[in-house]
């Protein structure tokens, strides 16, 4: 039923790359919880942008949301459209400072892994404005 055949293939992948973020942050967040220091904070520090020095609760209720906006992605509600935007130019100025400093320093790892998160956010903004997309997401839920 989420997966119908008139939903994008896009919107599917979006939703797919926000349930991977969430069960990613669930486990570690779990993980910390059930064995303190098992887990460093800094894996979640890609994702999190700063908010993993919170602790594991923030993991878990960041993980939380991105299975919501997951969810409603797949049910084409407007709100987690516009959630999803939002998450993703967010996520294009924390990796700004991060490209920024690889170019200086010349690291390419840095720089291409960096490249890439600016890349994806970028598409997927690019995406959830398209006309066809937003059609999708004025459409009543089935």
């Amino acid at each position: 039923m989420l997966f119908d055949v008139d939903r994008p293939q896009g919107i599917i992948a979006i939703a797919i790359l926000f349930f991977a973020v969430a069960a990613y942050l669930g486990v570690i967040g779990l993980l910390m919880i059930a064995s303190p220091g098992t887990a460093p904070m800094s894996l979640g520090a890609p994702l999190l942008g700063g908010l993993e020095l919170a602790g594991p609760y923030m993991f878990l209720l960041i993980a939380l949301i991105a299975a919501t906006i997951a969810y409603g992605m797949l049910r084409l509600n407007n709100w987690a459209r516009w959630a999803a935007i939002l998450i993703a130019i967010y996520g294009v100025v924390m990796l700004v400072p991060t490209v920024s400093s690889a170019v200086i320093g010349f690291q390419p790892e840095a720089l291409v892994f960096g490249g890439i998160g600016v890349m994806l956010r970028v598409m997927i903004v690019w995406y959830l404005f398209q006309e066809p997309v937003k059609d999708q997401f004025a459409k009543p839920a089935s």
